[in-house]
């Protein structure tokens, strides 16, 4: 069986869905006064990678995009064993729709160099498009497969198990090839003391720091800024909306076969009223 060499994972910062945050003018959600935490999706993607390494082997290398602050989850990715971390921080790159997004990362890509897998999250939670991912393929020209929840590496290729509606699909591809991880994936396994030691290390030192952490710009990456942020993005937010209240309510019934249920609801007409509200 042929090695595995460089994992990439991609991984995101989002609000934390517990807290509330602002909103910009503009529509764009305020980041920098929303608690912060890596995207639930991407857990899965990190333990993938993870999970790649171990089995057979390899380097892990995570890439994310944001602001400067963004670093926290590259630091907690390193706790739980990824071996080197960039993000790309610039200004330019505020307010980027997927298509943008996708320019970006794509770059970096481009710019850190060879890899055999790329995974990433099945989406994330402040914009659930599920598209970045694709995107980032499409560019790349790489065999993609999504909605993956189980994986194995045989010679050049990657056999995948995709969830799809009422089952699901096996599909082979040769590597290099990029994956989105399905949240039936395992869960991310527990950060190593190891790793947590050498992130305490780090936090100590700004030179032992910018071994494992690489800041990027555009410039580094030799990439258009007419192409990022708000210029480089065709997605217009026209409004967003806080939910100040969720409700709503149900009625369940259990217990009986179901074609008396069924007859039962038709036929009572508080229950239909109930339903309305």
């Amino acid at each position: 069986m042929a090695g595995i060499n460089n994992i990439f994972v991609l991984i995101k910062q989002v609000p934390d869905q517990s807290a509330k945050a602002g909103i910009n003018p503009d529509g764009t959600i305020d980041r920098a006064k929303a608690k912060r935490m890596l995207n639930p999706f991407d857990r899965y993607a990190l333990q993938a990678a993870l999970h790649t390494k171990k089995h057979y082997g390899g380097k892990v290398t995570a890439i994310t995009m944001g602001p400067p602050a963004a670093v926290e989850i590259l630091l907690e990715a390193l706790e739980h064993g990824v071996d080197i971390g960039y993000i790309l921080s610039d200004k330019r790159l505020a307010a980027s729709d997927t298509l943008a997004t996708a320019y970006a990362l794509y770059k970096v890509i481009k710019h850190i160099g060879d890899f055999d897998l790329i995974f990433c999250g099945l989406q994330t939670t402040d914009g659930d498009t599920a598209q970045v991912g694709p995107q980032i393929a499409e560019r790349l020209e790489l065999s993609q497969a999504t909605y993956c929840e189980d994986f194995r590496i045989e010679e050049s290729s990657i056999i995948t198990k995709r969830v799809i509606e009422g089952g699901s699909q096996w599909i082979k591809m040769t590597i290099p090839a990029l994956i989105t991880v399905a949240n039936s994936y395992h869960p991310l396994e527990y950060k190593s003391l190891r790793g947590a030691r050498m992130v305490q290390h780090l936090l100590r030192s700004e030179e032992e720091k910018s071994k494992y952490i690489k800041f990027l710009n555009l410039d580094d990456i030799g990439a258009d800024p007419i192409k990022c942020g708000l210029r480089g993005s065709p997605t217009i937010v026209a409004r967003t909306d806080k939910v100040s209240e969720i409700g709503g309510s149900c009625l369940i019934r259990k217990g009986e076969p179901v074609n008396k249920m069924v007859v039962d609801l038709l036929s009572n007409s508080n229950i239909l009223e109930h339903i309305k509200q």
